[in-house]
């Protein structure tokens, strides 16, 4: 009802209120869950309506806390537009997360492009909450688990097939050229097309789904369910509101706990991992000497420099292909033979570490990054992207020679087997 005594612009206003609310409706959860009040408020990450919708719902509701789908990594870079000078290539490579920044790159770049036809950057939408909750103070949680656990997780789960199936995605994604209009972007908050979306991606990748959707899930409403106040808005993809919205409901009956530490971290390598580990280098050295002693000097010779050349050659060709500097690619001829063996460090990292010691990146690079990702010249133009592509198709090629040059070396072993059978005999009749 209007009171009387409005203006006429309390009145405009009043009535826009009740028009984005109804209209907010269609992309969000009101909760009731155990006396308190949980606003689940769905959003497309590039897209302009969101923005508003996440505005004029803070405004209007005035909750007791404002939940944002961010870690606080994640929210320091978003806040902190200078935090790109801050990035580290050779740090990221020595900490192992070269493939981590990869696909956090594609991801960016991706959601970038999405966003030039509704000139909205990815992430705008969670900018306007934090900025409208410190304007109206009202206090600001980041419910969501770590950009760097999640992609780790993701990766770490999946087997051989299914990284293999991952990296094809990512790739695919990077050099897309699909268009993507306003409109098919506000879609992406209806329920029905993230269901169909949601559906494609469990047939397809199974684990990353579980991954980077159901146990996000989770985390989100656990997380959001601890935040303080009894009138608590959420801002979170749309992807997100009936997962989250069913795991909330299932903590208010008692029939969940709010406790992530089972999802929080990258699981451990289960000692399987680990023996395989070892054991393809041990397997790959007892090979070669066995060539050695039982086939004779020039069969040795030969096995051992069949293993070098698969690996090196296959490794320095990934390296031309990045069109590394002569040095990386001679570093990673000379180096995959050897790094294959240890289980420690790959030629990819140390190839990604030579590249980008010769050809320093510069601010520009750092500055031009999300572009240059959205397109194959500009992985070559941009020194930072040059250097993972050096770090991933060095690492891939050492790593398919290991395969061809380790299937060769058991064909050598077929030639002299006799011997190595009698020899073991003669271990155990003794």
């Amino acid at each position: 009802m209007i009171k009387n005594d409005l203006n006429a612009e309390d009145f405009m206003e009043e009535n826009l209120n009740e028009e984005r609310t109804e209209e907010n409706t269609k992309t969000q959860k009101v909760l009731e869950l155990n006396g308190r009040k949980f606003i689940l408020v769905g959003t497309a990450h590039v897209s302009e309506k969101s923005v508003e919708e996440v505005t004029a719902s803070i405004e209007t509701e005035k909750p007791d806390c404002v939940a944002v789908e961010l870690d606080e990594k994640r929210r320091e870079s978003m806040e902190d537009s200078e935090s790109w000078r801050k990035m580290d290539i050779i740090k990221v490579l020595k900490e192992k997360m070269g493939f981590l920044m990869f696909a956090n790159i594609i991801l960016s770049s991706y959601q970038k492009r999405m966003g030039l036809k509704t000139n909205v950057k990815p992430g705008d939408e969670m900018l306007a909450a934090m900025k409208k909750a410190k304007e109206m103070n009202i206090p600001l949680e980041m419910v969501d688990r770590p950009i760097a656990v999640t992609l780790r997780r993701a990766w770490a789960k999946n087997s051989l097939w299914g990284k293999c199936k991952l990296l094809s995605v990512l790739i695919s994604s990077a050099f897309s050229k699909e268009e993507v209009s306003s409109e098919q972007i506000e879609s992406l908050k209806k329920e029905n097309e993230m269901d169909s979306m949601m559906s494609d991606i469990s047939g397809f990748l199974p684990t990353v789904k579980s991954v980077l959707i159901d146990e996000r899930d989770r985390y989100l409403a656990s997380h959001i369910w601890e935040c303080k106040g009894n009138n608590v808005l959420a801002v979170l993809g749309a992807g997100h509101l009936p997962g989250v919205q069913k795991y909330m409901e299932e903590i208010a009956r008692g029939e969940k706990q709010t406790d992530c530490s089972d999802i929080s971290e990258v699981p451990p390598r289960s000692l399987g991992s680990k023996i395989l580990g070892w054991l393809i280098p041990v397997l790959i050295v007892a090979l070669i000497v066995s060539g050695f002693v039982f086939g004779g000097l020039e069969a040795g010779k030969k096995m051992l420099g069949s293993w070098i050349l698969w690996n090196g050659v296959l490794a320095a060709v990934g390296a031309i292909i990045s069109l590394a500097h002569p040095v990386t690619i001679l570093i990673s001829f000379i180096g995959a033979p050897i790094t294959s063996l240890c289980p420690f460090i790959g030629i990819g990292i140390v190839a990604g570490i030579i590249q980008a010691l010769i050809r320093k990146p510069l601010v520009s690079d750092m500055e031009q990054l999300s572009e240059d990702a959205g397109s194959l010249k500009g992985w070559y133009k941009n020194r930072i992207l040059r250097v993972l592509l050096v770090f991933l198709l060095s690492s891939l090629g050492s790593s398919l020679g290991t395969f061809i040059s380790g299937a060769g070396l058991l064909v050598s072993v077929t030639a002299f087997f006799d011997k190595i059978v009698d020899f073991v005999k003669s271990i155990f009749i003794h």
